[in-house]
């Protein structure tokens, strides 16, 4: 039986929208004392939140760390900064790399732009054999495409690179 009070709203859609004493959830359960979080309740759902947080840097985290590591083992092979690495062979299943293709010959470099800007050349190389590169920064965020799937469209091209902050003289060529 329905119950209406003097507004006009029946019991049934006020117990719809009110807040429970209790909610079983998957933290366990939550208690509620006239719709406010008791205590206990706000600190069960803080904890939960610092879990979540914690959770989402090591997720965020994760391709910077992977990419420090990268470069940490190209520089104790002698491989430096601005150097194109070039792999003879391709990657397999003993390749650490997070991401590697095992159908790619790959060339790789970490630039470094504290020194100022730089342009990379990109030569014109087309089907079938083409270039398909990709210029990330140290966290894995796309910047740029070159070659085939880049605005040359494997025709060649100048890519300029400028580092953050960066406001001196750009260089022509």
């Amino acid at each position: 039986m329905s119950v209406v009070d003097q507004s006009g709203v029946s019991s049934e859609t006020l117990a719809s929208i009110s807040t429970p004493d209790k909610v079983e959830s998957r933290l366990g359960t939550l208690e509620f004392t006239d719709g406010f979080p008791t205590p206990a309740t706000v600190q069960k759902v803080y904890d939960h939140l610092d879990f979540v947080h914690g959770g989402d840097a090591v997720d965020r985290g994760f391709p910077g760390a992977s990419l420090a590591a990268m470069h940490a083992g190209f520089l104790s092979l002698g491989v430096e900064d601005n150097d194109v690495l070039l792999f003879s062979t391709l990657m397999d299943s003993a390749s650490l790399f997070l991401t590697a293709n095992c159908d790619t010959v790959y060339f790789i470099s970490f630039v470094d732009l504290s020194d100022g800007p730089m342009v990379i050349d990109v030569p014109a190389l087309g089907p079938p054999s083409g270039i398909l590169g990709t210029i990330d920064d140290m966290w894995f965020g796309w910047v740029t495409d070159f070659g085939l799937p880049g605005p040359d469209r494997a025709q060649g091209g100048k890519y300029l690179l400028v580092g953050p902050g960066y406001d001196g003289v750009l260089p022509d060529s």
